[in-house]
Order: C-alpha cells, then sequence, then structure tokens
C-alpha cells in the first residue's frame, strides 16, 4: 500500500523541479550609457550628455542563464550610424558593452542606443551630444 505515497511524491517532485529548479533564462534588467567603463563592463558614470569628441558607451546589463545574442542600434536623425551583435553565454549578473566614436567629431543632436536581446528590443537611452 505504499504505492499511492510514492507516486504523490513524485508527482510533487515533478511539478517542483518545473516551477522552482528551472534556471531563469537571461533577461535584461539595465542600459547604462557613459564615458568609461568599469573593469567588469559597466558604465563608470551614468550620463546623458556627451562632446562631439567623447566616446559614448552603452553597457547591457542581464541576469540569468542562458546564450543570446546581444546586440545595440545606434542612431541619429533617423539615421542607423552602427549595429553591432555579441553572441553571448552567461550563468549570471553580467554586463555586455558597446561603444560609438568618431574620428570627425559628433554632430550636436539626440541621439539613441537601443538594445535587442535575440532581435527582440528590451530597451532605448537617449542620449545628447552639445
Amino acid at each position: 500500500m505504499r504505492t499511492p505515497h510514492i507516486l504523490v511524491a513524485v508527482v510533487v517532485l515533478f511539478g517542483c523541479v518545473a516551477r522552482c529548479g528551472s534556471p531563469q533564462t537571461l533577461r535584461v534588467t539595465a542600459i547604462e550609457l557613459g564615458r568609461s567603463l568599469n573593469a567588469d563592463n559597466t558604465v563608470a558614470d551614468s550620463v546623458a550628455r556627451f562632446g562631439p569628441h567623447d566616446t559614448v558607451y552603452v553597457s547591457v546589463l542581464t541576469t540569468g542563464s542562458g546564450s543570446a545574442t546581444i546586440s545595440v542600434r545606434w542612431t541619429y536623425a533617423g539615421q542607423v550610424l552602427d549595429e553591432p551583435k555579441r553572441q553571448v553565454s552567461y550563468k549570471d549578473f553580467a554586463a555586455t558593452d558597446f561603444s560609438l566614436k568618431s574620428v570627425a567629431g559628433f554632430p550636436p543632436g539626440q541621439y539613441t542606443a537601443e538594445a535587442f536581446l535575440d532581435g527582440k528590443s528590451v530597451g532605448t537611452q537617449k542620449f545628447r551630444v552639445e
């Protein structure tokens, strides 16, 4: 007569593994802009205003486990300036960095950095060059 108890225990165990024990998939938690990066690829000081000859860094922060393609689309005045992509594989918190620079200098105005995870937009950060 132990069979019903074993069956109940197996059903409870599989239910918990399906809900509680599966690893969290990779997801974006923040998008940061700045003029420099820390050693862990996070932005050192978040800013939204840049000079024409500054390098603009964006750090896409993720958590969870998995492999994905992270990309950033840099735009100005409706034109795509660059769209770099990185194939990543992470097991916990991570920061993926990208940069935008111009030898001739950026024209003044508003710019956008839009981040993507496997081709799906996960957020934008607007910044100005003055």
